[in-house]
């Protein structure tokens, strides 16, 4: 094997442990498992998803994998003009996946006749309530604050 080559399968394998590129629910050294609901549009809901997700951060930073899936008037928060939208970066830089469901944007398209802008850095998953389903056959601790 040549050295240039393995440099960069030494710098893939330390990228993989550091989560670098990683979405939370593929990270394979978490040992933490937490799904948070969101499908309610109020604020101080929003603002608890997060802070139950930072919480979870600081007890435990180096195994906590966590995937906030929002779905309903939950879908809110993965708007790109949220006002919550700089913690929800932030939450995403320390790898806390955020999915939307959707089918929900499908349905406030039909209703309003245009799509919602989202944040680009959330993950569309087609359905949310799968979505949580999948995670919990994933062993993930399901959350509804």
């Amino acid at each position: 094997m040549s050295s240039r080559r393995r440099l960069f399968g030494g710098l893939g394998i330390a990228a993989a442990a550091m989560g670098v590129g990683r979405a939370a629910a593929d990270n394979p050294f978490a040992t933490h498992l937490l799904a948070l609901q969101l499908s309610d549009s109020a604020m101080e809901k929003q603002r608890e998803v997060l802070n139950n997700a930072n919480t979870v951060l600081k007890v435990w930073p180096d195994t906590a994998s966590i995937v906030v899936v929002a779905f309903g008037p939950g879908v809110e928060l993965t708007f790109a003009d949220s006002p919550l939208r700089q913690r929800v970066d932030s939450l995403i830089a320390q790898n806390v996946e955020f999915d939307v469901c959707m089918n929900t944007i499908e349905t406030l398209k039909r209703d309003t006749g245009h799509a919602p802008v989202l944040n680009p850095r959330v993950k569309p998953v087609p359905f949310g309530v799968p979505r949580l389903m999948e995670l919990a056959g994933k062993r993930y601790v399901i959350i509804r604050p």
